[in-house]
């Protein structure tokens, strides 16, 4: 069982502002606030931010895949929405992907600095 889950962002500010956005839908919010952390989450913190001012750029065809988990379609809609209009890039636009099994609809994006998180829910048919 994952506690929790942590990415590396460049700039701790900017990071923070792009997920306040995009976790928003997904009933999120920053728990802590530190000098180079910021941990979300609905109770306690289950995703953080290390700020890493020195890391370069996460190449498209490389880094960590996060994936979290939402309530409905309505919020992986929602977070692929924010996570564009907060300065992410879209890497899979929400919807069912059959391929993975039945009922999965997902949306993926990749962040400010490269990182490519995912958002799932599962759809009874």
């Amino acid at each position: 069982m994952i506690d929790h889950i942590s990415i590396a962002v460049r700039d701790l500010a900017a990071g923070a502002g792009f997920y306040d956005a995009a976790l928003a839908p997904l009933g999120f919010t920053r728990l802590i606030v530190r000098a180079t952390t910021v941990g979300y989450g609905k109770q306690y913190p289950e995703f953080w931010l290390n700020e890493r001012r020195d890391m370069t750029p996460v190449a498209s065809d490389s880094g960590a895949h996060v994936c979290l988990r939402a309530a409905s379609t309505q919020a992986v809609d929602g977070f692929h929405a924010a996570a564009l209009a907060a300065g992410g890039v879209s890497d899979g636009a929400p919807g069912p992907r059959p391929e993975y099994t039945a009922g999965y609809y997902a949306a993926f994006v990749r962040d400010p600095d490269g990182n490519r998180v995912e958002v799932v829910t599962f759809v009874k048919s």
